[in-house]
């Protein structure tokens, strides 16, 4: 008998090497598949059990009422039509946990049911997970697609993890193979195992997947990654749905804090995962005061760090989207768009597109960047006007200045005819009490022109 369990593995065939052959190249599955899976939480429930062994084939087979023949070719590789109950049974034999569970049922159905989405949704699908992620400040939040590609961020996250915003962003490349990351998490090495078992049960999620195939290729060809993943190989995890760590922070001046990861699986954008950050301490003990650098009475042991300024964040302006062309952003602002191209003139010539959301009160803001890429921001129409340069709108720019002003009122007439007599009221006063200070002005500047 081979010494190790990873060595018995590798003689089987389970367990594939990482270098490539020039052959067809390895699914996600065929890294490691059912039958490394099966032989690895057997020798595992062997040690639970005290048995100083792993269990026998025989002694699986007969727990679930099959023969040994029939779960040793399973082991081989085999894939026969299996129900629901015996996989249970085979679960509990072999003393598996929620996710090893799940990754059992995964790996035998040869994957999700589900089909695993060609784009990140619809239009009104990203806006909505973008609404999401924005509700959630001053706390960061984050969106990715199965292979844990950023398609989305808040203004709190990219403030203290930039890297989120560079082109093809991906979270287990950050955590494992940056640099950046090493130094960030505090006793990395554990946090790049947990991560290791994300990969695992993904592999038996998408068996078939291109992109995570490279992803863990990527991962055990790293020097240090590639010992992790020859560890402990009988461990998978579907998320890390609170889970409490550490990390230092550049933007929070290298002071360790303690936070939360919430995972959230949106029904809508299938093998995404919604990601929310927040402080560890009490419900008292909330972001809010993180936002302003001052500790709460409740948790003096909290380092008093300054958060990164969010101005635009708290002030309720835009943030960015999930990205997106110009002519997606017509899309986004629902059926009865319009475009606002001289207003959008205004603010950034060529590099600035506007469209209004006349139902929502909401203007989809596009704007390109020097290396060609596009973000597209969501702001209030009433935000908008004040952004505008001063000046009075003429021509068909009042038009379009016009359907903006309306698009800020509320949307029923009879409020909208309210809100208008108030404002005029408000502005009415404000041109008088603006003439008198002029005249004020104009009479101490005369006291001091001196007579000839």
């Amino acid at each position: 008998m081979p010494a190790t369990l990873l060595e018995e593995l590798m003689v089987d065939g389970a367990f594939a090497p990482r270098t490539d052959t020039g052959s067809e190249p390895l699914s996600p599955g065929q890294l490691l598949g059912h039958p490394g899976l099966l032989r690895a939480w057997r020798a595992v429930a062997g040690e639970k059990l005290g048995l100083g062994r792993p269990l026998w084939q025989v002694e699986v087979a007969e727990a679930i009422g099959r023969s040994r023949g029939w779960y040793q070719n399973l082991e081989n590789g085999a894939r026969p039509k299996i129900d629901r109950t015996v996989l249970d049974s085979l679960a509990k034999v072999l003393l598996l946990g929620r996710d090893e569970h799940q990754a059992l049922v995964l790996a035998l159905m040869d994957g999700a049911l589900n089909t695993i989405p060609d784009s990140f949704g619809d239009a009104t699908v990203r806006r909505d997970l973008q609404m999401m992620l924005d509700q959630q400040l001053p706390n960061p939040a984050y969106l990715t697609d199965r292979v844990w590609n950023i398609i989305g961020y808040n203004a709190a996250m990219a403030a203290l993890w930039p890297w989120v915003k560079e082109p093809g962003a991906n979270l287990i490349r950050w955590a494992m193979l940056s640099d950046e990351a090493r130094l960030q998490y505090v006793d990395w090495r554990h946090h790049a195992t947990e991560y290791v078992k994300l990969l695992r049960f993904a592999s038996a999620q998408y068996p078939h997947d291109a992109e995570l195939l490279k992803l863990i290729t990527d991962v055990q060809a790293d020097l240090v990654c590639g010992r992790f993943w020859d560890t402990d190989i009988a461990a998978v995890s579907e998320s890390r749905d609170g889970h409490l760590f550490k990390m230092i922070l550049p933007s929070m001046d290298y002071q360790p804090v303690e936070v939360i990861s919430h995972v959230l699986f949106p029904v809508s954008l299938p093998g995404a995962r919604a990601v929310i950050i927040t402080w560890a301490g009490t419900d008292e003990d909330a972001a809010p005061a993180a936002v302003t650098g001052q500790p709460t009475d409740r948790t003096p042991e909290r380092p008093s760090v300054p958060w990164p300024d969010l101005p635009p964040v708290l002030s309720g302006q835009a943030v960015r989207r999930l990205t997106a062309t110009p002519a997606e952003a017509v899309e986004l602002a629902g059926p009865h768009a319009v475009r606002l191209p001289l207003l959008g003139a205004l603010l950034g010539r060529d590099d600035c597109h506007l469209v209004l959301d006349p139902d929502a009160g909401t203007v989809i803001r596009s704007t390109r960047h020097a290396d060609g890429e596009w973000d597209v921001r969501e702001s209030s129409a009433a935000d908008l006007l004040y952004e505008l340069p001063a000046g009075a709108p003429a021509g068909d720019t009042l038009a379009e200045y016009k359907l903006l002003l309306r698009a800020a009122l509320p949307s029923d007439p009879l409020e909208a005819s309210r809100a208008c007599e108030n404002r005029l009221r408000e502005a009415q006063i404000r041109a008088e009490t603006l003439a008198e200070i002029q005249d004020e002005l104009a009479g101490s500047w005369n006291t001091l022109v001196p007579l000839v």
